[in-house]
């Protein structure tokens, strides 16, 4: 399972494709976590 993941961003939404979907699952207890968002824009 990979541990990054790009989306592209269109009108304001996610832009899914028909079968995309993102799931977050955690497997190494209770530590803290961290987020990052890049925004790149044209």
């Amino acid at each position: 399972m990979g541990r990054e993941v790009v989306v592209a961003v269109t009108d304001g939404k996610l832009d899914f494709g028909p079968w995309e979907q993102i799931y977050y699952g955690a497997f190494d207890g209770n530590r803290p976590k961290r987020v990052l968002v890049k925004v790149i824009g044209e």
